[in-house]
């Protein structure tokens, strides 16, 4: 029973057929036909079952250490390392990391085989667990700036330290070439993050043909009324249309596999660099993104387009002037009868002084650029408000004018607005 425990299926059916040569129920033409043998191998192989019983049967080398085996010093070593500083790095992180910072250059393989010895790490195999659904693989863009996948991860980055909890991670990658074209961590995957995130993106990088999202209330509204009414749209997707970029959006996190596997690959290698670099504040962590981790990933995982063209547009000058309003929250507030405006709790005055002629209650635009400034905004003119501490109380018996028109400054005017409100 030990023996046959040593021995593998095929080596059994082997033997098998070799006590039937030894039985002479078969001669030793057969048996070399039915083992793929030739007839001396089969008869050397014979003696050896005579000789030493079914063990024979197994390989010799079979359990034996390899000729090119590491020593054991360095088996230790490298042992001792992945125990203390690598214990959950994956054998191709933890191979780079050792040559980088340890200067022991070993087969992936090598130190892959150290991690199983030590049960560091488990084959993907072994870990997979239930079904796996079928789908169909795409064919990547052809060019780089075609598509863009952006999307937003939340996850422990700093593992915690110092209190910081879990931190959003926004990424985009390139279709074509697998590239991180940017990546920033940010507070939320909220409108004014987003906005801020693409404002440095189109001002470096430039636009790119189309943008592929998920469903995030952020990129796309997804409530019936909007189903029902494709004019409705998000703030992103406004400014979107404004840029002439094209956001798509996936059916299912399988559809934008690309920044899917980007993050899972992230949240493996990045939290383990920034442990090893002591790093846990937001600031320094985009530093290193920058600076040092996307040029190193780049350079390692990213692969040519199969066209050369970038198809990146750069901003026109119309476009860079207005780029702070385009990606702004824009809100629709009415102008009241003593030419004041609410937003948020608070009041405004629209003063005298205008580049456009402003009649009660006409509709303004509110933006909110993402330094959390306030403007109004009026037929593409910025008008001229200051906030008030409560709302003007409209007097019976002065009655206010029905129009601020375009550079007027007359005392009368100025005179019947100031009558009517507190300061």
């Amino acid at each position: 029973m030990a023996t046959a425990t040593l021995l593998s299926n095929q080596d059994l059916q082997r033997l098998d057929i070799i006590n039937r040569l030894i039985r002479k129920q078969i001669d030793g033409t057969q048996a070399a036909e039915l083992l793929h043998l030739s007839v001396r191998q089969v008869k050397r192989l014979k003696a050896k079952v005579l000789a030493d019983g079914p063990k024979a049967i197994a390989h010799a080398s079979r359990n034996q250490p390899g000729h090119h085996r590491i020593p054991s010093a360095e088996r230790e070593l490298i042992s001792a390392l992945l125990t203390e500083h690598y214990y959950d790095f994956g054998p191709a992180l933890a191979t780079e990391k050792l040559l980088e910072l340890h200067n022991i250059k070993r087969n992936v393989k090598t130190i892959r085989s150290v991690l199983l010895e030590t049960n560091l790490w488990t084959s993907r195999r072994k870990r997979s667990t239930g079904s796996i659904k079928h789908r169909a693989w795409r064919l990547r863009r052809s060019n780089y700036g075609e598509l863009i996948q952006f999307d937003g991860s939340y996850e422990h980055w700093f593992e915690d330290r110092n209190g910081t909890g879990e931190i959003c991670l926004l990424a985009t990658v390139d279709d074509a070439t697998g590239n991180i074209t940017s990546a920033k961590f940010a507070a939320h995957e909220g409108v004014f993050p987003v906005f801020g995130f693409w404002q440095e993106y189109l001002l470096n990088t430039g636009k790119p043909v189309s943008i592929y999202l998920d469903k995030f209330s952020t990129y796309k509204m997804n409530q019936r009324v909007a189903i029902e009414n494709h004019d409705l749209k998000t703030q992103f997707q406004r400014a979107m249309t404004e840029l002439h970029i094209e956001p798509l959006f996936a059916n299912s996190p399988q559809a934008k596999g690309r920044v899917e596997r980007l993050f899972g690959t992230l949240q493996d290698r990045l939290i383990k660099e920034l442990r090893l670099q002591n790093i846990s504040d937001v600031k320094s962590a985009n530093e290193f993104l920058k600076k040092k981790f996307i040029p190193n990933f780049n350079k390692r995982f990213a692969v040519p387009p199969r066209n050369p063209a970038n198809l990146h547009k750069p901003l026109i000058e119309k476009e860079k002037d207005s780029l702070n309003s385009i990606l702004s929250k824009q809100t629709i507030r009415t102008v009241q009868n003593d030419f004041t405006v609410s937003f948020k709790n608070q009041w405004y005055q629209i003063l005298p002084n205008q580049s456009v002629t402003i009649c009660k209650r006409d509709e303004i635009i509110v933006e909110e650029h993402v330094d959390n400034t306030i403007h109004f905004r009026l037929r593409n003119k910025y008008l001229n408000t200051k906030p008030i501490t409560k709302r003007t109380e409209y007097s019976n018996r002065t009655k206010q004018p029905w129009v601020i028109a375009a550079g007027q400054t007359n005392q009368t005017t100025n005179h019947l607005i100031d009558q009517s409100m507190t300061f």
